[in-house]
């Protein structure tokens, strides 16, 4: 056909007439939908089911900062999740909620200018009741979420923008005082709280002064978990993550700045990674406690400002922490930084207190309960840490922090502590590539003490690790590779102690003297232990001290311990057989 003019003119008018017939059609259509959801109480955009987006301004929400917006949201939600799902809406505003139910194949999208705002008023939370708060103890710290889903697959919450929780509302002026939002203890909201979810998504949000516990997600698989901000340091025990019995939980691009557990993981957690975020906490980081912790891997990662002990694993008897790596990850102005124990749990004091001291430190059998007893021991191993710089400081207040905590000595003078007792052993425990400056300061009177309570660690009140670097008991098949141990001050502490240790390689341990110490390595007990192409970085009394009768096959192979006065010292009752150097 020939082009033309007209031709071209008519086919302009035949499309523009042909579009706008289209366009009357879906605004009709579109207008048809929006009437039929007005006639059902519900307000979407249009689309086909289970991808309509609900506003919730279109269900009543003011978003002014002021006005109770528990009821919109929750009907939005509700109508969102009855049409199969989709999306609900938060524009532009601030949006005051109480307790809020989340559910199945609903995403709740928080614009960048849009904020959930948790209202400063107890009444307006209640309990998610299918949650239950007995029969398991890792469930016993609240079922109360500002937002919460139970049983519910296919949830989504993401941002950018931000649900603030008002944390500092619930704070009690004083012990034994109810906080201005007339709530307390296990009764306050966390952020968010998922129970027995799937296919859980939370993305690219901030979540702000939570009033407890920040992300609580509790025998839920398939999680994933994308460049989330968590700050909340307004009260206690403002946890970032916890992860009870939660399995393919995959978190990444993530930044919290915590008072307490900034990431636990209770109950049997399996199949976790986290990798590529950065953490600040007056607690533990990576806490482990309870249940089976299996196959995880922890992987690029910052710890910045941790006071108490970035990577904590307490397993008492039935539990067990097997094939867990962290690899490639800073540390930096941290006490602790890894403690690993393994026995009967703690009991409390009898002021509650929750710690034990070297003057009330029970016996094993007061420590074990009847339950405790009746369950096989725990277990850990294959536990191994590669590529670590890990500058340890003495604790000071948090950055920002409005709760202002105390320290136990345990904390100020901290080491790595490998710590099984009684007839435990811990097992395979590997460190590879990992340097570690400590702050010194250790007295000869601190590295004089050989009976060292069980609880060894963080929660010392009254005591101090005998070690300024290492201390281990009770390990089998302890390996350490490339591990260099320096020094800011002196320390008259050794930098390592082995007390009943079995099977351990110990290849180009670099290890700085001090010549007023008693010795730079003390041997407890040990045996089959390599020391290969040992340094010792600055001048000692002693290099290597034997204690006790037990030791045998310790072999120094190479390495330079030049600087040291005496190679190797024996001492009560351990004998010069125990010993080779070659």
């Amino acid at each position: 056909m020939k082009h033309t003019k007209e031709s071209s003119s008519f086919s302009r008018r035949k499309w523009l007439a042909s579009a706008s017939t289209v366009a009357a059609a879906a605004g009709a259509t579109f207008l048809a939908v929006r009437s039929r959801a007005a006639d059902a109480d519900k307000v979407a955009s249009s689309g086909s089911p289970g991808a309509r987006v609900y506003d919730i301004r279109d269900f009543g929400a003011k978003g002014d900062g002021q006005t109770l917006d528990t009821a919109a949201l929750q009907a939005a939600i509700d109508a969102c999740t009855a049409d199969q799902g989709g999306t609900v809406l938060v524009p532009a505003g601030t949006f005051v909620i109480g307790t809020t139910e989340l559910k199945r194949n609903v995403t709740l999208h928080i614009c960048a200018g849009g904020k959930l705002l948790g209202v400063a008023d107890g009444k307006q939370y209640h309990a998610a009741d299918k949650i239950p708060l007995e029969g398991d103890s890792t469930l016993g710290d609240g079922n109360v979420g500002l937002l919460f889903a139970v049983e519910a697959d296919n949830v989504t919450v993401e941002g950018p923008g931000m649900i603030d929780g008002q944390g500092s509302q619930f704070r009690a002026p004083k012990k034994g005082m109810l906080s201005p939002a007339g709530i307390s203890g296990s009764h306050r909201p966390y952020h968010l709280l998922f129970y027995r979810c799937k296919n859980l998504r939370v993305r690219d949000i901030f979540l702000k002064d939570c009033a407890f516990h920040s992300v609580r997600i509790i025998q839920s698989s398939f999680v994933y978990l994308d460049g989330i901000h968590i700050k909340g340091r307004v009260i206690s025990n403002n946890d970032g993550f916890h992860f009870i019995s939660s399995e393919y939980v995959h978190m990444s691009n993530c930044d919290v700045q915590s008072q307490d557990d900034a990431c636990a993981l209770f109950g049997s957690c399996k199949f976790v990674t986290i990798t590529n975020c950065s953490f600040s906490t007056r607690w533990s980081v990576f806490r482990f406690g309870g249940g089976v912790a299996e196959n995880i891997v922890v992987s690029n990662c910052i710890l910045n400002e941790v006071w108490g002990c970035p990577i904590k694993m307490r397993c008492g008897p039935g539990s067990r922490f097997e094939n867990i790596s962290f690899s490639d990850i800073v540390m930096n102005n941290v006490t602790g930084p890894i403690s690993i124990g393994l026995g009967a749990r703690r009991r409390r004091t009898p002021d509650g207190a929750g710690s034990l001291t070297q003057t009330n430190l029970p016996s094993a059998s007061e420590t074990n309960t009847e339950e405790d007893k009746s369950l096989p021991p725990g277990v850990v191993r294959n536990i191994s840490f590669n590529n670590l710089r890990v500058t340890v400081t003495k604790p000071q207040p948090l950055t920002d922090a409005e709760y202002i905590s105390t320290y136990n000595s345990g904390e100020v003078f901290s080491c790595i502590t490998l710590n099984a007792y009684d007839e435990n052993y811990l097992e395979n425990i590997d460190f590879s590539n990992v340097h570690v400056t400590f702050p010194g300061g250790g007295t000869a009177e601190q590295a004089a003490v050989r009976d060292v309570p069980k609880v060894a660690g963080e929660y010392y009140t009254m005591g101090v690790p005998p070690s300024y670097a290492l201390f281990a008991r009770n390990v089998r098949g302890l390996t350490l590779n490339n591990v260099r141990f320096d020094l800011a001050s002196s320390d008259l502490r050794p930098s390592i102690v082995f007390d009943h240790v079995a099977d351990a390689a110990v290849d180009g341990l670099s290890v700085q003297g001090v010549p007023e110490a008693e010795s730079a390595l003390r041997f407890i007990e040990s045996k089959d232990v390599l020391l290969g192409s040992p340094r010792l970085l600055k001048p000692a009394a002693v290099f290597l001290q034997v204690e006790g009768a037990a030791n045998e096959a310790i072999t120094i192979d190479g390495g330079d311990v030049s600087k040291a006065a005496t190679p190797v010292a024996f001492k009560n009752g351990a004998e010069e057989k125990a010993v080779k150097m070659r």
